[in-house]
């Protein structure tokens, strides 16, 4: 089947519809099943196990996913991983109906429903390359930016409200709900398949290691790819330790911290919603690293130096803001130049670097924040003498200080991908999938 162009907005608007509220779903019941995990337990590691156990698949099955979703066909892996997430929630709805649930199905239902998550990004985004014409990618990136944006800032509000009146029972069946409302307008309409013959082997393991040399053969792709790890390393440590630099800052207030990651998500949409209506710059690369150095000039850098809440809430709605023209610019470069056909394990192995960097800089923020930076910024601390100036001491100083040196290297990384030819050119260095076909 031929790539649609003609009425493709309307398509992907469809499906989009249908993945946004299951999203939305998806976002309520982890918000609902974090505060029973919450009042069960009593600890914060059981939290963090159920995110590991959500996440830890997505990283270690991705690359044979990609693989997989090049294999098979495209909108059916869509289902598949719908229907894997039903089923998860599902098991959990039946668990607590008969007063069975314990915290540890929440890891091994995670475990199941994140294997098949890891195999929605490639599959979702190969679909979209084909139904959209190349001109239509970053709008569609800015309207996928919009909803993760949306359903990040009103999940929550939504199931802090619906959980007292319908409970944790109530809120399960919406997504439950939703679910099925994705994978019904998904069997409504027809999706193309790439007309190519996949150039896959008979070894798996061959086929998911292929993206990763097909990137490293591409000095231009695999610069970006490098920048965009090296960021998200950044982003990471900033992300990870955003809470108790707001709250060790602003003498514990809540109130502030919740407002301030607000402004996140209402960033986020405007940013989200900006881009599918411009479309994004020309040149991808302006959009990726402009944005990004962007992001961390006037929001990262901007978290830091703050000592005030509506300094925070400018800071937190800059970095958010131009993320979606970074991401989106990115996603239609690598959609315009990477075949149909290949797609599914390329995109892949870029969402396995991508999220490679996560763990590692989880790892990292605590111990550099509570072992050196905290201390060395408090009084007589041994930085003090020379950043006392710029972000106090006390409470947070160490923090706010390792938020301005994590923007001034966001924004090298971003700007020195301009020195590269290889980088700065790769629009014009290597050609557009669709021409080298004709």
């Amino acid at each position: 089947m031929e790539p649609i162009k003609n009425n493709g907005m309307r398509k992907f608007v469809f499906i989009w519809v249908g993945q946004f509220f299951s999203l939305l779903g998806t976002s309520m019941s982890q918000f609902a099943l974090a505060i029973w995990a919450w009042q069960i337990t009593g600890q914060a590691t059981a939290l963090a196990l159920v995110a590991l156990f959500n996440f830890a698949p997505s990283i270690i099955v991705g690359p044979i996913a990609g693989a997989l979703v090049d294999r098979w066909n495209r909108k059916l892996v869509l289902i598949l991983s719908d229907t894997a997430s039903a089923i998860g929630t599902i098991t959990i709805l039946i668990l607590i109906l008969f007063g069975r649930l314990e915290i540890w199905h929440l890891y091994i239902i995670g475990i199941f429903t994140g294997t098949f998550q890891s195999f929605s990004f490639p599959a979702y985004s190969s679909t979209i390359s084909m139904v959209l014409s190349k001109e239509q990618y970053s709008r569609a990136s800015g309207l996928l930016s919009l909803a993760d944006s949306i359903s990040n800032i009103f999940s929550p509000i939504l199931a802090g409200f619906l959980i007292g009146s319908i409970g944790v029972i109530g809120i399960l069946t919406i997504d439950i709900v939703t679910f099925l409302l994705a994978v019904g307008m998904l069997l409504s309409i027809s999706l193309p398949q790439p007309t190519k013959k996949v150039q896959s082997t008979t070894n798996l393991f061959e086929d998911s290691v292929f993206g990763f040399k097909y990137i490293l053969k591409r000095k231009g792709l695999l610069g970006l790819q490098l920048s965009f790890f090296i960021s998200n390393l950044l982003n990471g440590l900033a992300f990870t330790l955003f809470t108790p630099l707001i709250l060790l800052r602003a003498g514990n207030d809540t109130i502030t911290l919740g407002t301030i990651q607000a402004a996140f998500g209402v960033g986020g949409v405007l940013g989200g919603l900006m881009l599918s209506i411009w479309g994004g710059p020309k040149k991808k690369v302006n959009g990726i690293f402009l944005g990004g150095a962007a992001s961390y000039m006037l929001g990262v850098f901007t978290l830091g130096i703050g000592r005030s809440n509506i300094v925070w809430l400018i800071g937190a709605f800059f970095t958010m803001f131009f993320i979606p023209t970074t991401n989106g610019s990115s996603q239609a470069l690598w959609q315009s130049k990477v075949p149909y056909e290949l797609q599914g394990r390329i995109f892949a192995t870029r969402a396995f670097i991508a999220q490679i960097s996560s763990p590692i800089a989880m790892a990292i923020a605590g111990p550099l924040a509570d072992n050196f930076l905290l201390p060395a910024m408090e009084e007589g601390g041994f930085l003090v003498p020379y950043f006392n100036w710029l972000t106090g001491t006390g409470p947070g100083a160490g923090i706010s200080l390792l938020y301005i040196t994590i923007s001034f290297m966001g924004i090298l990384v971003c700007l020195g991908g301009y020195l590269f030819k290889e980088i700065r050119d790769v629009e014009e260095l290597i050609p557009d999938h669709d021409e080298v076909s004709k």
